[in-house]
């Protein structure tokens, strides 16, 4: 069988290892040189040119359905758990707390949750939106195991590397959240975030409000690819008396971007993160789908304004 294999940026080293066992077996392989951001961003494109017959994408679980002969390797990573120990005191005055992680821990979530109940805690396990594929996963894309029990919790615990996984989570909850990095041996709340965030997206909003010309961004990576919605916005814009266009690219490329000038401001309408994280790699204003409905919203309030005064 002819395969590619894909794998993150940070399973890249074990590529040749992978390779040579399957070629082992009788196989065709090749290797998947360009980036990945996940199950989202599956090299179809690159297997179609081969004539590749499967993927072997390597350290996310399945995103959703695609027509295309793709195998999921979960990448297990069992890291040590003699960390929690010294979340016990940080989180004393929480008697109910929801558990996340992601899919490289998820099999250590049952064992997470019963130290934590034989510790004196009620511990919540919440479901995700559809994207994430197990209860407690998070993905950039997808928080809801975290968000769909907010309510229900006093905090939330994070176990896992870094804080591009929970920072989505804590931007769409409100309860205190903890992270327990098991490698670097970090145990801290992050809530902090929450208002320096808010305060870049209305920074961003009000960045735009005068905008004329706005691009809006349609990413053509399979889990990414949402016309429907810029075409939705476009119309919303036009509908304001504003010009809009949208601008097709499988990767987003900021310098790219950048050389767009006529353009006022943009609208992502990929991957939700990019206008999170990456709105500093843009010289315009890169605006979410909601922060550009409350910047047309400001606009319509400014105008009306305008002419009562008139």
């Amino acid at each position: 069988m002819k395969i590619l294999l894909q794998f993150p940026e940070g399973l890249k080293q074990k590529a040749l290892e992978h390779a040579r066992k399957l070629e082992s077996d009788g196989n065709e392989v090749f290797i998947s040189a360009s980036p990945t951001y996940g199950a989202c961003d599956l090299a179809i494109d690159e297997a179609k040119r081969i004539g590749a017959e499967k993927i072997v994408h390597f350290g996310h679980a399945e995103f959703h359905h695609i027509d295309f002969n793709v195998e999921y390797v979960d990448y297990k990573i069992d890291a040590p758990l003699s960390i929690l120990e010294r979340s016990l005191p940080v989180l004393e005055s929480f008697r109910k707390i929801g558990l996340v992680t992601t899919i490289q821990h998820i099999h250590q979530l049952d064992e997470i949750r019963k130290f934590y109940e034989k510790n004196g805690k009620e511990i919540v396990i919440g479901k995700p939106y559809g994207f994430a594929k197990k209860n407690g996963q998070i993905l950039g894309c997808d928080i809801g195991s975290a968000a769909s029990i907010d309510r229900s919790v006093d905090a939330h615990v994070y176990f896992g590397g870094g804080i591009f996984h929970p920072l989505g989570a804590l931007l769409n909850t409100s309860k205190p959240f903890l992270v327990i990095d098991p490698f670097h041996g970090n145990i801290e709340f992050i809530d902090h975030y929450r208002e320096s965030y808010r305060k870049k997206s209305n920074g961003r909003i009000a960045a735009s409000v005068g905008a004329r010309r706005f691009g809006i961004i349609v990413s053509t990576k399979n889990g990414q690819y949402n016309l429907n919605l810029a075409k939705i916005l476009k119309n919303k814009i036009e509908a304001s008396g504003l010009e809009a266009a949208i601008l097709v690219s499988n990767n987003i490329d900021f310098d790219s971007l950048n050389n767009m000038r006529e353009f006022d401001a943009f609208v992502n309408t990929a991957c939700p993160r990019i206008a999170i994280d990456d709105t500093e790699r843009l010289r315009k204003p890169l605006l979410s789908a909601n922060e550009l409905m409350k910047a047309l919203e400001f606009m319509h309030e400014g105008r009306e304004r305008v002419a009562e005064r008139e």
